[in-house]
């Protein structure tokens, strides 16, 4: 047997080095170097031997073979009685995929899990594997998801090898693993949810769902950066990667696709916390504008605010958008954004400046997207320029407008995808204008209430918004205040200049 040997391990990308570095030389991550054993001849050989027997079934089919000579399966996707999930994987769950599935801790992972559990159960065998809590725990929380008689089966088994073996017991099922970094291999002496066990447990499992046609969600913590706790390594290793997005604090989760073999990475799925679990929004743009579409048509909207149409995958999302502009204090301005790229509002506003003439270098601006969602669709920036524009003028917008369209840094509006799928959900939902740009038209609406016009320039979307105002008008006036400003500056400078002068002169005289 030979000696063990000690290894020091990067928490964060899996870097390995014999000694101890307090930073990391591969990601410059500072105290994520973890001191791990490593494994034994003997060890090894069991750990290979136990990788060989999960694969016995499948050994004789690892020579090379033509590809027209290869069987292909027709095997039906598994549903998983969630729309709104199944559109996301494709289809439903397929046969011997695995899929992670991560998400902040108490966003409702493991409630979202157990309920796809209860549907899944009654047509397929469902094993669902509780690393992180007890069976009593989780017939706490069955018993408040209504799901006390569904036949899933618990176990609460960590050991990577025994779960390993108990999925041969559910061939052609579902299980669920809460959570890959509570499981732990028997034949590695570092604690459960390192590198090296994540990595190694995560292979052996994921070998096993392979050869007994077992699809497998793997639950993953993430790390306080949003990104998933391991290394990427486990992200290649898997299928389909999914991440469960949302704040705590509110009712809204979104369920986003970043990797998937078997469909579309497009494609989300948005879920409403409730005291029953997660529950499906079937009209998300009706549900995050809220109030204001009671408001259409009776009422102008509020200044500095404005309505865009983002589009996720085949849905399409409208959403109120926010904008404060207020003189500053301090030297240098503040420039805020919430759920917005903020390097994006700060080349809006320098647009705004330089091509519509509005003086926005000495005011605070932030901006809020209403909903809490984190939007990267430049289809936004027309609409999110017109909310700081009527913020800054103190001017409103027609309530039953939309504004479509990406903002350029000549000032010009770029064509945008999907545009008459945006403006056909304004129109369902009661809006009765659409400023969009001109390069996408003509466009077939459906329509006639709805009025679709189009716009070349930002300063042409800001004229239609706000009727009466003239910006050339607007940039003078600011250039006009700016010159006597500096003119009454220079004019204070001098006399204390001259000041300065005559206390000089005087002072030998004296």
């Amino acid at each position: 047997m030979a000696k063990p040997r000690s290894r020091w391990t990067c928490q964060e990308c899996g870097f390995q080095t014999s000694g101890f570095l307090g930073r990391c030389t591969a990601c410059e991550s500072w105290g994520t170097l973890v001191e791990e054993i490593t494994q034994t001849e003997t060890a090894s050989a069991f750990s290979k031997g136990v990788t060989r027997s999960v694969n016995s079934e499948t050994q004789e089919q690892s020579r090379p073979t033509l590809l027209q000579d290869l069987k292909s399966s027709h095997s039906q996707r598994i549903c998983a009685g969630i729309p709104g999930l199944d559109e996301v994987l494709g289809g439903g769950f397929v046969p011997g995929a695995v899929i992670l599935l991560a998400g902040d801790p108490g966003i409702g992972k493991s409630t979202l899990l157990l309920q796809v559990a209860r549907h899944v159960s009654k047509t397929q065998s469902v094993l669902y594997v509780a690393g992180e809590e007890s069976a009593t725990q989780v017939r706490i929380r069955a018993s408040r998801l209504n799901m006390e008689d569904s036949k899933v089966h618990v176990d609460t088994q960590q050991d990577s090898v025994k779960i390993s073996e108990t999925l041969k017991e559910f061939q052609n099922g579902v299980a669920i693993v809460d959570s890959i970094q509570s499981v732990f291999h028997r034949d590695l002496t570092s604690a459960a949810g390192s590198v090296s066990q994540v990595r190694e447990s995560a292979q052996l499992i994921i070998n096993s769902a392979k050869a007994n046609n077992v699809a497998t969600i793997l639950v993953g913590h993430v790390t306080k950066e949003g990104s998933i706790a391991g290394p990427r390594i486990l992200e290649h290793m898997v299928d389909v990667v999914l991440h469960f997005e949302g704040d705590r604090t509110r009712q809204l989760r979104i369920l986003r696709p970043v990797k998937n073999r078997f469909g579309s990475t497009n494609e989300i799925a948005i879920f409403s916390m409730t005291e029953e679990g997660l529950t499906e929004v079937g009209n998300p743009s009706e549900f995050l504008l809220g109030d204001r579409l009671s408001k259409i048509g009776t009422k102008q909207a509020a200044s500095g605010t404005a309505v865009i149409a983002t589009g996720e995958g085949s849905r399409t999302l409208l959403l109120e958008v926010q904008a404060l502009v207020s003189a500053t204090t301090y030297s240098a301005p503040r420039r805020l954004a919430n759920g917005w790229d903020n390097n994006r509002l700060l080349q809006l506003i320098a647009v705004l400046e330089k091509k519509v003439g509005l003086a926005l270098g000495r005011a605070d601006i932030y901006v809020n997207i209403v909903g809490g969602l984190d939007i990267d669709d430049p289809a936004g920036d027309l609409g999110v320029g017109v909310a700081i524009a009527t913020s800054a003028l103190d001017r409103s917008v027609d309530s039953t407008t939309i504004f479509i369209g990406e903002v350029g840094l000549t000032g010009e509006v770029r064509p945008v995808v999907c545009l008459e799928r945006r403006v056909k959900e304004a129109a369902r939902l009661g809006f009765l204008k659409a400023i969009v740009p001109k390069c996408n038209l003509p466009i077939n609406v459906g329509s006639k209430k709805m009025e679709v016009v189009g716009v070349e320039t930002l300063s042409e979307a800001l004229a239609l918004a706000m009727p009466g105002i003239d910006l050339s008008q607007q940039a003078r006036a600011e250039e006009t205040k700016k010159s006597r400003s500096d003119r009454f500056k220079d004019e204070i400078d001098f006399a204390t200049l001259m000041e300065n002068d005559f206390a000089a002169d005087l002072k030998p005289l004296l």
